[in-house]
């Protein structure tokens, strides 16, 4: 309760508004509370805020700026079990990867506090012997931050760690379902003595986030824009951006292939498969989507892929220490899953295991898995964002490949095979940003996390995080 916040904060203030919107457990449905319905005056407001304390911010030693981001990370860390229980009260997701989420959360603001000492520019070599030339890195200024709610802390902090340490100042707007995380958030960094004004956070509910978006992607004090969501929200907020001119970073929607080939080892292929596709059930930018398992050991797979998810996944509240499956986020995302699975078995698709809402009732479905799936269906053509995993048998490698690169989009990829020359090759040819090979997971603060094609621009985390938020400046030097 110590961390739970109602209200926008705005210039290090708490700021209350006529209206406020309801913030709901999708296990239940039930009201955790309600808060703050910001709209565009609270937008602008939070912007001027920024801005002005970008003057100061901006200007400070790198140092100090390291010593604020490990000071929150520090206190993230003490007050791990409370921000995870509220994850899991407005996500849903079980209690045991809500703390996994806020230790990669913390994560990044202890990474990009030592990576604030690392701005490094240079001296180049200039052509006339009385002249030097010299580069620096700057902030950008104002960066946006809008975030999604399927990792309600961690995509916070990937983005907000590399700006505030870059020297740049936030206006967060958080997802209308989990807003409570990034508010959370909000009360820490005010204790880590964060300034007034560096970091700023607008909820709003889905009534206002238009008009609040387009406050953030317009206001010319704006200088950069980071989101994290759907390739189609992506497009508008590139293109209202583009009136000013702003930078960018976009980590848009994926449609990861899960390969598993005939060398492969099955049993590490399918823990693998379970890790990547079930995690926040099957709720993840870079979970599994496409199974595609060469002909050779198609059926064992299936049969042991089976077999471990009746086995070692349990659906239930995100507060039974035994669950490992929550519920979906909401209505909507249920009924997305219900169109994938009709569409396939109307097709020829045969439902394995799971295949329906769960007897929990709400927003709960058991975790699926299909066979006899063809490129023709909807699960194979969209990102099911959901708990099914459908397996399509192929021949060949080049027919793998090119089943996985039909997609628009490249965001991550997995392949599972024990034949170095192959891996190389599969590696190289995969359409992705980042590759998991004989890997189910392929996040982690060290390194650069985004994709290809309508994936999404740039890339965050690891040392190229901090390089978003940075201007580069020629400082050229002559008469010496």
């Amino acid at each position: 309760a110590a961390l739970v916040r109602r209200g926008g904060l705005v210039g290090g203030r708490w700021v209350e508004t006529p209206a406020a919107f309801p913030v709901r457990d999708p296990a239940s449905g039930d009201e955790l509370g309600r808060v703050a319905d910001c709209g565009a005056a609270e937008a602008r407001a939070a912007v001027r805020a920024a801005h002005e304390a970008g003057a100061t911010w901006g200007r400070l030693p790198g140092k100090e700026r390291s010593v604020r981001l490990r000071r929150w990370y520090e206190l993230m860390m003490e007050h791990k079990g409370e921000l995870a229980s509220i994850i899991t009260a407005e996500n849903g997701k079980p209690l045991k990867e809500a703390e996994g989420e806020i230790l990669y959360s913390a994560s990044f603001l202890e990474w990009f506090a030592e990576e604030a000492r690392r701005v490094y520019g240079d001296v180049i070599p200039a052509s006339a012997k009385d002249r030097r030339i010299l580069v620096l890195k700057q902030p950008v200024g104002v960066a946006a931050i809008i975030t999604p709610w399927n990792f309600p802390s961690a995509m916070i902090t990937r983005k907000v760690g590399a700006a505030l340490a870059a020297g740049c100042t936030v206006v967060v707007k958080p997802a209308e379902d989990t807003p409570l995380s990034a508010l959370a958030l909000g009360e820490l960094a005010n204790q880590a003595g964060i300034p007034a004004g560096v970091y700023n956070v607008v909820p709003c509910s889905r009534q206002q986030t238009p008009a609040v978006g387009e406050v953030l992607c317009t206001d010319p004090l704006v200088a950069k824009i980071s989101f994290t969501g759907s390739t189609a929200t992506g497009k508008i907020l590139l293109k209202h951006a583009a009136g000013t001119v702003k930078r960018v970073s976009m980590e848009l929607g994926g449609h990861a292939p899960f390969i598993v080939f005939d060398s492969a080892d099955v049993d590490r292929a399918v823990a693998g498969a379970l890790a990547s596709k079930y995690r926040n059930s099957g709720q993840t930018c870079v979970c599994a989507n496409r199974f595609l398992v060469q002909k050779g050991i198609h059926d064992q797979f299936v049969e042991k892929f089976a077999k471990a998810i009746e086995r070692e996944l349990r659906v239930g509240s995100g507060f039974d220490a035994k669950t490992t499956q929550g519920p979906l986020i909401n209505e909507k995302a249920v009924e997305k899953v219900e169109r994938h699975i009709n569409d396939a078995v109307s097709q020829g698709a045969s439902i394995v295991t799971g295949g329906k809402r769960h007897s929990l009732g709400k927003n709960f479905f058991e975790p699926t898995l299909l066979s006899n799936v063809t490129t023709k269906m909807l699960c194979t053509q969209e990102e099911t964002f959901g708990p099914l995993a459908p397996v399509i048998k192929f021949d060949t490698e080049a027919e793998a490949i090119a089943i996985a690169n039909a997609a628009n989009v490249g965001l991550a990829g997995y392949f599972y095979s024990q034949d170095p020359a192959q891996i190389w090759r599969v590696a190289e040819q995969l359409e992705v940003g980042m590759v998991g090979v004989n890997e189910g997971m392929v996040s982690s603060v060290e390194s650069p996390f985004g994709g290809v094609k309508q994936s999404g621009l740039g890339r965050e985390g690891s040392k190229y995080g901090i390089d978003e938020y940075l201007e580069i400046k020629s400082v050229f030097f002559g008469g010496l």
